[in-house]
């Protein structure tokens, strides 16, 4: 039995539930208007459970025996578009505003919250271990276990190094050879200094990962509805030092939303 995903959408009513379900678990609210994206990303798994419609998948991801494909489901219907240094102004406004504040003899701590397949927190760590004089933590998180994996690997098709400054790449990459002819790798060096772990911010955040002065949320809120997103920032608000500094993507914005931060320019905000 094959599944045509061109020819097998789930229905309303199933795209609902599956709809419901999504939103429950990880936070991320899916319009009617994905229903292609969700048949697409979905209709292997559905093959390689030999399952015929999306309502018994549904039932399957959804009992007992069904948790560990759940987890599969979730990490499939995750968005992971990335790349190195997106949105420059955001690492211009660190070099500028940021890094300067803190010296040698204390320490900046760093969170990348959607660090999907790592891309954003290697751009980050570049920029630390070249501009920063003080010691620095960097933490990143990210809902999906399958792209905290490939970021903890940290190797990439040169083709997604064209965004690395030229003298960034020849210092904290290195070019594959043989096997791996076409690829880079970011240092173990630098690998080393990036702490990788995975946590759903639409749950209450109870690691012990101290606070932060500056946090990558970017990308990850345009996915939320405006409860969901308010929810998100206040337990981000609840691990940041005053006057941190807090990065959203440029595609999104905290108006209408009941929050502690203040605009500080387009996707910048800072916490009193």
């Amino acid at each position: 039995m094959t599944i045509d995903q061109s020819k097998n959408l789930p229905t309303d009513e199933e795209f609902y539930k599956f709809q419901k379900l999504i939103l429950d678990k990880i936070g991320i609210f899916l319009p009617l208007t994905k229903k292609s994206l969700l048949a697409n990303r979905l209709w292997k798994r559905l093959n390689a459970n030999k399952i015929e419609s999306y309502h018994d998948y549904y039932c399957l991801i959804v009992s007992k025996k069904g948790q560990a494909e759940l987890n599969i489901a979730l990490e499939l219907v995750t968005t992971n578009e990335t790349y190195f240094f997106r949105e420059e102004k955001h690492f211009e406004y660190m070099a500028e505003h940021i890094l300067p504040q803190f010296k040698t003899n204390n320490k900046i701590r760093i969170w990348s919250a959607a660090a999907s397949t790592g891309e954003e927190p290697y751009s980050i760590a570049m920029q630390l271990a070249d501009r920063c004089t003080a010691s620095w933590d960097l933490l990143c998180s990210d809902v999906n276990s399958t792209v905290i994996k490939h970021a903890k690997a940290g190797i990439y098709p040169e083709s997604r190094t064209e965004n690395i400054p030229k003298n960034y790449l020849r210092r904290f990459c290195r070019k594959g050879v043989g096997p791996q002819d076409g690829y880079v790798r970011v240092i173990s060096e630098l690998r080393s200094q990036v702490e990788f772990f995975t946590l759903n911010l639409n749950n209450d955040i109870a690691l012990d990962i101290g606070k932060f002065d500056v946090v990558f949320l970017r990308n990850i809120l345009i996915y939320f509805e405006t409860d969901t997103k308010a929810k998100v920032l206040e337990r981000i608000a609840k691990k940041m030092n005053p006057n941190s500094i807090l990065f959203i993507g440029h595609s999104e914005s905290l108006q209408g939303i009941d929050t502690p931060f203040i605009s500080v320019k387009p996707a910048i905000y800072r916490l009193p």
